[in-house]
């Protein structure tokens, strides 16, 4: 089944083929991300209004919406150009006034005139004590008034789309929504309360009250349960059509892990050893390994992924490790190197730098597999770079490294399993969206020897005194970090800049003390500012957040952070896991303009009171909501209609495990369950699942 079946035909029709919709509405309707009939179910009222009908405006709760019977009285012309046009009326106890503006007087003589009865609904406000209703929602002979809802649904506009253009196209939209067969487990819909599918589509259209918008509302739950429910059947169809693809059982004897473990100066943590025990176990399989190593900052994954790196390599074959930028390849190179000497390994660096016989020579080591491990750049994507035996790819950071850049990497190693690393804490439910497909270890525990790191608020007023403790502090040796929010002064923006800061940090803490790296620079001189800052010929880094990610210098030991209420919570997060990292007791300064806004308060005092980055990502999940906290343009997490990663990650986790369940059961999704959760599918637009069903 590789086309759309026939019962969907009317719902993924034109936009134009539904009454009062031109081709203007069409450009208009592509603002709010409707394209297709389809997609207008699923775009529901944020808000309602209640038009129940009242005996008089006396007593109604102002300026409020009111529906209220009245006879018409006089017409008052504007007196005087963009004046409005008045109409006296009243109702069972007052009398009060309609204000139109811009109104032709024919018309208004028409649909009001004098002496007749008419039930109006709009806002009704006081002015000098005299209530006026501008610009009536609703005119209507009282024979006609059962037209007003008692509650009536408000739906998002955009320019050129009116309420009423709205609702009409909704309706349309309704009326060809079909009955479709059940794709929700019988047991979860009854344990739940959910409607069925057509009627949920209905009700969640037709509230009766404010209670019918809430996400909770057995309508609106089902709904964006069935989009999670697509999603996630969509990344265990992924899941297990990797699976079907041959792996290779990669198992080793263990002799170059025992030497690297017993030349660490300490034992691994827990969570490392449950990490590692883990990945040696997928590795071992005939399928091929997916899985996220997701660590907080600190936690130690660089161990945990040299040893899967060792494992493939006791078995015979190469492993690759890639990073997102050159300097963050350098630094996993220098942090491998120790391990590698002890393990007795091959490790070679490749980088676009590497031109000419230089990198043929390595090219060659690598294709006669001399180079056991290849720490890099997206550079070992390149059509040349030939491996003798890839076994295991190490993917560092991957909101940088999408799906696509995934399925490069397997074909360079036809059955490599891949380790994917992050450094940044996600929050289960983003976990669950956007690596459901994947098998997830956590390291949540700080390797022996972290001490924790001493964070405080201080105001930007009380410059001179951190300036004066940096000193005593350089004096002894310490370094610092000093991170500013932009590069250069700009007229939008009075953040004080990184050059600004660097001229005036070293007229005070002397020429050769002070360092200075932003994004604008050559990348040469980038790294060669951060070298020397990591040899300590440096005492101060300035730095913009091109140090956010990554970079390593045990003997740093102050972050002062400038204007850190311009920065995200995960961003802060990120820094300050800069220092700490050595025998010094370290310390985070947080410096700040006042007057703080709310949520600037909120996250330095999150970040002050905390050092667990789960916890810190679930705040900041509450904060800004799911697609600014992981940037939803790259990272491959859907935009999801009705549904919220926010508040329903529980709904999300009993799809995820449905799912699973479904397919296990139902590999070819050919049970009266399985075809209706295909409908699902072509419903919810995952083509690309539908691809991955295995034709009859």
């Amino acid at each position: 089944m590789s086309t759309r079946p026939e019962i969907l035909f009317p719902l993924f029709a034109d936009l134009e083929t539904l009454p009062g919709v031109g081709p203007k509405s069409v450009k208009a309707f592509e603002a709010l991300g409707v394209g297709r009939p389809r997609d207008l179910l699923f775009t529901l009222p944020h808000t309602g209004v209640d038009r129940r009908k009242r005996a008089s405006v006396q007593g109604a709760d102002l300026p409020g919406v009111v529906t209220v019977e009245v006879t018409v009285g006089r017409h008052v012309p504007p007196q005087g150009r963009g004046r409005p046009y008045r109409i006296m009326v009243e109702d069972a106890q007052v009398a009060f006034q309609l204000v139109f503006f811009h109104a032709r007087d024919d018309y208004l003589a028409r649909i009001l005139p004098t002496g007749a009865r008419r039930v109006v609904s709009g806002r009704v406000e006081l002015f000098d004590g005299i209530a006026q209703m501008v610009h009536p929602e609703h005119v209507l002979p009282p024979e006609e008034a059962g037209d007003i809802p008692d509650f009536e649904p408000v739906y998002p506009l955009t320019h050129g789309i009116t309420q009423k253009v709205m609702t009409k196209a909704v309706a349309a939209a309704l009326s060809r929504a079909p009955d479709l067969s059940e794709w929700i487990d019988p047991g979860q819909k009854a344990k739940a309360g959910w409607p069925d599918w057509h009627a949920a589509v209905s009700a969640a259209h037709a509230p009766k009250d404010l209670a019918g918008l809430a996400p909770g509302h057995p309508a609106r739950e089902r709904l964006a349960y069935d989009e999670f429910l697509a999603h996630q059947l969509t990344l265990a169809l992924a899941r297990a059509h990797r699976r079907r693809g041959k792996g290779r059982a990669s198992a080793g004897d263990g002799h170059l892990r025992k030497r690297v473990l017993a030349a660490l100066p300490y034992a691994p943590t827990g969570a490392q050893e449950r990490a590692i025990a883990g990945i040696a176990a997928d590795m071992a399989a005939e399928t091929r390994m997916n899985r996220l190593l997701q660590g907080d900052v600190g936690a130690g994954k660089t161990l945990v992924a040299f040893i899967a790196l060792l494992i493939a390599v006791e078995a015979g074959g190469q492993g690759v490790m890639m990073a997102p930028t050159e300097i963050l390849a350098r630094q996993h190179m220098a942090g491998l190197a120790p391990m590698a000497e002890a393990a007795g390994v091959t490790v070679a660096l490749l980088t676009g730098r590497d031109k000419g016989r230089a990198r043929e020579a390595k090219l060659a080591a690598l294709a006669r597999g001399e180079i056991q491990v290849l720490v890099g750049t997206h550079a070992v994507f390149q059509k040349d770079v030939e491996f003798a035996d890839l076994r295991l790819a190490v993917v560092d950071e991957q909101h940088r490294f999408g799906v696509r850049q995934r399925l490069e990497l397997g074909r360079k190693g036809a059955q490599a399993d891949v380790l994917v690393m992050t450094a940044t804490p996600i929050p289960r439910s983003l976990a669950l969206a956007q690596y459901g497909d994947m098998e997830v270890s956590v390291l949540d525990e700080k390797p022996p020897g972290r001490k924790p790191i001493k964070t405080a608020l201080i105001n930007m007023g009380r410059m001179d005194e951190v300036v004066g403790h940096l000193r005593g502090a350089i004096a002894e040796g310490r370094q610092a970090y000093w991170v500013c929010p932009l590069v250069d002064e700009s007229e939008v923006s009075d953040l004080s800049s990184a050059e600004e800061r660097f001229r005036a940090l070293r007229a005070s803490l002397g020429e050769g003390r002070v360092g200075l790296v932003h994004g604008q620079m050559p990348p040469e001189e980038k790294d060669a500012a951060m070298a020397r800052f990591q040899r300590g010929e440096t005492g101060v880094l300035v730095a913009t957040t091109v140090i956010e990610v990554g970079v390593d210098v045990p003997n740093a030991s102050i972050m002062v952070i400038e204007r850190a209420e311009s920065f995200g919570l995960a961003q802060l997060h990120q820094l300050r896991g800069r220092v700490g990292r050595g025998e010094a007791q370290s310390t985070c300064l947080l410096m700040y303009q006042s007057p703080l806004s709310e949520g600037g308060q909120q996250r330095l005092e999150t970040m002050r009171e905390t050092e667990d980055g789960f916890r810190i990502s679930e705040v900041d999940l509450e904060m800004r909501g799911a697609g600014d906290v992981i940037g939803t343009a790259q990272s491959g997490v859907p935009r999801f209609r009705v549904a919220d990663l926010e508040t329903q990650t529980a709904l999300m986790a009993v799809a995820q495990s449905d799912a699973r369940k479904l397919l296990s059961d139902d590999a070819e999704l050919t049970s009266e369950r399985g075809r209706a959760a295909r409908i699902l599918l072509w419903l919810m637009e995952q083509d690309q699942a539908i691809r991955l069903i295995k034709v009859g």
